[in-house]
């Protein structure tokens, strides 16, 4: 039943939260900080050399030390809390949008689930990104915060409507070949990817930073908010019965008959 499916869910999105909190605190938030310190780089030029007042400099720059590490903590715990509850989030939508929509999703079995998150990972993260990508530190926006949360979610709701497409798409088209239902469903996904950036404005900007660095933040950010979906439909799988409900292979031959 669909508590079954919610505790799931939970339960996944808690361990796709704690791996994704453990990539923030290694490397996200280490590489956001090399990114900060790059940007500011070229703003040191021009330091005059003193030889009195150095005992002042050494105390002054433990100083700033020691909060830098304050900074640091503070950024780690706050971060990880965050990816963990991202994650616990995206697993109950996940397993209820899995519930209700497990019918209609093509494949068979634990294919389903991973049909469901590939479109949740399109959908929350690769649609808003066409105009929104994932900004680096020193990133400059054209648009203020409420206009960009407005963007970002019409572009989810823009997204849900186009895996929707591809998926009913395919389930029409892989009646006559498997083939034929893939590439027809990749139309509507291809179509978006394309079109979305070329008529839209550059919302984000990065001024004064290698594009290469900022490629790489965001290649990241893509690669672990995949990896997160990935996760949770791979944990949510492996739970399946573990919670006394009734198995989703169980529940799709009920339906059927």
């Amino acid at each position: 039943m669909i508590s079954d499916y919610l505790q799931r869910g939970v339960a996944a999105g808690l361990t796709a939260g704690l791996a994704y909190a453990l990539y923030m605190v290694t490397v996200g938030n280490p590489l956001t900080d090399y990114i900060h310190d790059a940007g500011h780089s070229h703003d040191d030029g021009g330091h005059g050399h003193d030889d009195g007042g150095h005992g002042h400099e050494h105390a002054a720059e433990a100083h700033e030390h020691a909060g830098h590490a304050v900074s640091e903590t503070t950024t780690a715990i706050v971060s990880a809390g965050s990816g963990v509850l991202w994650g616990i989030f995206l697993g109950g939508v996940f397993a209820v949008a899995l519930y209700v929509f497990e019918p209609a999703l093509p494949g068979v079995g634990d294919v389903k689930a991973y049909v469901l998150a590939g479109a949740g990972f399109f959908s929350a993260s690769v649609m808003p990104w066409l105009v929104l990508p994932p900004a680096a530190p020193g990133a400059e926006n054209i648009y203020g915060i409420e206009t960009r949360l407005a963007i970002y979610l019409g572009l989810v709701v823009a997204g849900a409507v186009v895996s929707a497409l591809a998926i009913a798409v395919y389930n029409r088209a892989s009646r006559r070949h498997v083939g034929l239902g893939v590439l027809a469903g990749a139309v509507p996904v291809v179509a978006a990817v394309v079109a979305i950036p070329v008529l839209s404005p550059t919302v984000v900007s990065h001024p004064g930073l290698d594009a290469e660095l900022v490629s790489t933040y965001q290649a990241l950010a893509a690669l672990s908010q995949a990896a997160l979906w990935l996760l949770i439909a791979g944990v949510f799988c492996r739970l399946e019965g573990r919670f006394g409900g009734e198995p989703a292979r169980q529940r799709d031959d009920a339906v059927a008959t």
